[in-house]
């Protein structure tokens, strides 16, 4: 997991679009560029809300 400044965001490494570090958050949802000069390591805290979040997404029911 990593964060970006200036967006605030948080997701995980998905590559490189450019020069740009490729980011998506935990659980899934629209992926977004980011300069790598931005891009720095989670904190264990948000590293484990993340998680959280992609387990319970992951055990949803189909609606």
């Amino acid at each position: 997991m990593a964060g970006s400044r200036g967006v605030g965001g948080v997701g995980g490494v998905w590559g490189r679009s450019g020069p740009n570090v490729r980011l998506r958050p935990p659980g899934g949802g629209p992926e977004w560029d980011c300069p790598p000069e931005a891009v720095r390591p989670a904190s264990p805290g948000v590293v484990l809300r993340a998680r959280v979040t992609e387990i319970n997404r992951e055990g949803q029911l189909p609606r």
